[in-house]
């Protein structure tokens, strides 16, 4: 720990204690008019403004987040600049009413926009922030927190289209969130996480002060970049593009249990993340026994036959699976499978989740040491042979994602950034469960002991000590904080209880980033039910 870090911890062990210790005599009310006075009237929404609701539901993907027992926020502010963030800070600060920072609302416990326990809390929505400003002479870009990975992408591509950025798949996540937990996506293999190109960052800390790399710190600059978005409230990044082909390829291939799917997978757990950085493949695991292979290859479709026959000839790719795109098609492509989406498709920022009613729940494994065949054949017959429960199909769809890592991920230090996985994991996995609720109260039973069940059984065949898990697809099930995270005056029994889930997402950074909080947030002012808690260095 450098000096400036450690002189730091051990002054905000004081300023922590001394405010902690002070009783706080807020009050919802005088946050409220606090904001009124600092921010438009325009831009805030109270819980009895007579379009919260529409606000509040603007960017919710999991609706079962936007019942009646969800604990809501006391008001929503939309800032349009800086200083409404600022304002936003200062009066909750003042009046002991907590932020919680939404960027797209992709985040999978909906800790964006709701508390499991009820409290006081605003939520600031970066939704109209959201300009991407490309510097050719550089290749670099700086994006708003609250553009969607779409805007992004459609923006770098359309200034030029031989330029891209490594991020995620869905088009709809928000910057924000997906750049403060990694951002693992398809060209990661070549160029790295999302955070691994970002360079520079625009941030709000917890005195209201805006902050750049130079004057936040390496410390503080290391931790936004992956650890999971408790330090303050991110408005911008500045990132590196990197160069694709005029044209990519890709293909979609699937294969059914009787056409030797298991047989394929077990294969690929090997061949993909030993392929070149050029190359990912990852796979769709589906009901009814059916695997589908995803590629993305930043050349030609003849090279990519090639390379497929001489590497994976057990998939049986031929040159009718390729089509040749440009990059930003390609993006389409991976979420509907149809080469002739429009490219327009990746500024729509609605889903529709809440029309459609459908429950979702996630949870993510890495895969260290291949899986045997005999294995995956269990898997197939037992959790992927036949609609979950007994309902015809109505109980719900389950999924699994596996994504490839090696290339250049095995280059990149598990300490250079919160993200640990790197060297040694062959492939992350995400499970996906859905159901559409039948009646007020359904809880998804026959989804849940699905997705429970499968998760249970995976157990022995993942990454143990710790059991590790992307903290993208955040899961409250593997732990979360108690009410006060601090635990005691020098943070040790929050630092300790958050073992359960820190460490499986951060491994041995989990450590440091709190330490860092402890240094920037030394009261723990931006805090949810898995923020990193602060730990202080303890006094000689």
């Amino acid at each position: 720990m450098r000096r400036s870090l450690a002189l730091a911890l051990f002054l905000s062990f004081f300023s922590c204690y001394l405010i902690i210790s002070t009783p706080s005599l807020a009050s919802s009310d005088e946050f409220l008019q606090c904001l009124r006075r600092e921010i438009p009237s325009r831009l805030v929404y109270a819980q009895g403004s007579s379009n919260f609701n529409e606000v509040l539901a603007s960017s919710i993907r999991n609706p079962k987040f936007f019942t009646n027992t969800t604990v809501r926020p006391l008001c929503i502010v939309t800032p349009a600049g800086a200083s409404h963030v600022q304002a936003a800070v200062g009066c909750g600060r003042r009046w002991a009413v907590g932020l919680r920072v939404r960027s797209g609302g992709h985040d999978y416990e909906g800790l964006s926009y709701r508390s499991v326990r009820p409290m006081d809390f605003a939520v600031v929505d970066l939704a109209a922030l959201r300009a991407v400003f490309v510097n050719h002479s550089d290749s670099t870009a700086w994006v708003d927190s609250g553009a969607t990975i779409g805007e992004l992408y459609y923006s770098i591509a359309k200034s030029s289209p031989e330029t891209a950025f490594p991020a995620g798949v869905c088009p709809t996540m928000g910057v924000g969130g997906h750049f403060s937990g990694g951002g693992m996506g398809l060209m990661m293999r070549k160029h790295g996480l999302s955070v691994d190109n970002v360079v520079d960052a625009k941030l709000v800390n917890r005195d209201g002060a805006v902050l750049g790399r130079a004057s936040m710190g390496e410390d503080l600059f290391w931790a936004v970049r992956g650890g999971g978005g408790s330090f303050g409230v991110v408005l911008s990044w500045k990132v590196r593009l990197v160069r694709v082909p005029p044209k990519v390829a890709v293909f979609n291939v699937a294969r059914m249990v009787g056409q030797n799917a298991t047989g394929i997978l077990a294969r690929w757990q090997d061949v993909a993340p030993a392929l070149p950085g050029e190359l990912t493949v990852r796979v769709l695991v589906q009901g009814r026994q059916r695997a589908l292979f995803q590629a993305l290859y930043l050349g030609t479709c003849k090279s990519l036959v090639a390379t497929m026959g001489r590497e994976f000839p057990e998939l049986g790719m031929t040159g009718a699976d390729c089509r040749p795109m440009t990059w930003l098609q390609s993006v389409g492509f991976a979420i509907s499978g149809n080469a002739d989406t429009p490219v327009e498709a990746l500024l729509n920022r609605s889903t529709g989740a809440l029309s459609s009613s459908s429950f979702v729940k996630n949870k993510s494994d890495y895969v260290r040491r291949a899986i045997p065949k005999a294995v995956w054949e269990d898997i197939f017959s037992r959790w992927f042979n036949k609609n979950i429960g007994s309902g015809g199909g109505r109980d719900g769809d389950g999924l699994m994602i596996l994504g490839p890592h090696g290339g250049f991920m095995s280059t990149v230090p598990a300490a250079a950034t919160p993200y640990p996985h790197r060297d040694g994991v062959l492939y992350n996995i995400q499970y996906i469960v859905s159901w559409r609720q039948q009646h007020a109260g359904d809880d998804g039973a026959a989804a849940m002991t699905w997705l429970g069940s499968l998760y249970d059984f995976m157990g022995q065949h993942v990454s143990k000590e710790p059991r590790e898990a992307y903290v993208n697809y955040r899961d409250l099930d593997i732990g979360e904080n108690s009410e006060s995270v601090m635990g005691n005056a020098n943070g040790v029994g929050g630092f300790d209880a958050g073992k359960a889930w820190g460490e499986r997402y951060f491994m041995g950074n989990y450590r440091r980033l709190a330490q860092v909080k402890a240094a920037v947030d030394p009261t723990d002012y931006f805090r949810n039910e898995q923020s990193i808690p602060p730990l202080f260095q303890p006094r000689n």
